[in-house]
């Protein structure tokens, strides 16, 4: 175990889950300066669970260094790709005036920022309607009610993170395909809930990648929090079931629970994960969220497995990670619309600072603005 870590940046959301509580600098004394982005690896093969322990090893760390606040970045600081497809459109349409090719011209920004041919139909046909009978009638009256028919799309989802369960800890999963950040994030939710006082256990259930573990595991020494990981190759199901209980044990509030990188087109391993679901739903806990981690810069292929992640595991948000390198946050909308699960946090950058709480009326204005 490192005796201490490096300079951490840590951002404390509450449990609410509606915004960022404060910003945290972790100093100690180590020469380590971030969590190892390790190189991902997608599980082809089935994997058969087994219930009974997995010979898992329980770490608990001490130390917790002292915080400095900082300041969090912004949307409108980082999503700047997906902002200048709209700025692009707009300054166009403000230039020409409405015509036959306005209604073209947004429809193509709405698809390439991946909305959705669906819903770019729905926000769209409104507004032609609206501008024939004389409602509207320039450029910037068009863009502002396009503006009020995506904003509209975002309001009324909860985007709470709960962490309400009372005399038994609360567990919440981590999902979703290898290479979408989903090990990093955990970590910075890890040192985020630390930074606000919530005593953490991190489970490492994506066993057949060591390499994730060991990633896992510095961050839990960065954070304060306990650690919780089993055999190589050994039962993810196992792992989980054993933090949940280590965290009853001890009074731990919060179970953050890692899985392998399931590829949701593999029907095998998404019966596995199920698996997951169930087995932690009969230890000593309240699995109140199952976060499904979404790469930004996948687009409609986020949708697709948000879709299947959703069946398996009853996903209760999203997590959408690298937005500030993608011009394709219209699947915010896409997944929203199409599938009810409300987006909660949002990853701007590489950071533990750069991962905050998603705000449609923030995000909606940076793409506008």
């Amino acid at each position: 175990m490192l005796a201490s870590a490096s300079v951490n940046i840590a951002i404390a959301l509450g449990a609410s889950g509606t915004g960022v509580a404060l910003l945290v600098v972790l100093r100690s004394r180590s020469s380590r300066s971030h969590a190892p982005e390790v190189p991902t690896v997608a599980i082809e093969d089935e994997k058969t669970l087994a219930v009974p322990d997995a010979s898992v090893s329980v770490v608990d760390v001490s130390e917790v260094a002292t915080p400095d606040v900082v300041v969090a970045p912004s949307v409108r600081e980082k999503a700047g790709r997906t902002r200048s497809l709209f700025a692009s459109a707009f300054q166009s349409i403000r230039g020409r005036g409405i015509d036959s090719a306005t209604w073209d011209e947004l429809e193509e920004t709405l698809l390439l920022a991946d909305i959705g041919i669906g819903l770019a139909t729905r926000l769209l046909d409104p507004l032609r309607s609206a501008v024939k009978d004389g409602t509207l009638r320039s450029p910037d009256e068009v863009i502002a009610a396009l503006r009020d028919g995506m904003t509209a799309q975002l309001a009324t989802s909860d985007r709470s993170l709960h962490l309400d369960a009372v005399g038994s800890p609360n567990v919440w999963l981590f999902v979703g395909v290898n290479g979408v950040g989903k090990t990093t994030t955990i970590g910075k939710i890890a040192t985020a809930q630390a930074a606000l006082g919530t005593t953490v256990l991190m489970a490492a259930g994506d066993t057949f990648r060591a390499a994730a573990a060991e990633q896992l595991q510095v961050w839990a020494e960065r954070s304060g929090a306990a650690f919780v990981r089993g055999a190589e190759g050994g039962d993810p199901a196992s792992v989980i079931y054993d933090g949940i209980q280590s965290a009853a044990a001890k009074g731990i509030q919060l179970v953050l629970g890692d899985t392998a990188g399931r590829l949701q087109n593999k029907s095998n391993l998404m019966e596995e994960l199920k698996k997951v679901r169930r087995v932690a739903d009969k230890a000593t806990g309240v699995v109140n969220e199952v976060l499904l981690v979404i790469d930004a810069t996948t687009g409609q292929n986020g949708l697709a497995q948000a879709r299947e992640f959703a069946a398996a595991t009853d996903v209760t948000g999203i997590v959408l990670t690298k937005l500030d390198g993608s011009a394709k946050g219209g699947i915010v909308f896409a997944i929203e619309t199409e599938l009810g699960i409300p987006v909660k946090l949002v990853g701007l950058g590489e950071t533990a600072v750069d991962l905050v709480a998603f705000d449609p009326g923030e995000f909606v204005a940076a793409l506008f603005e």
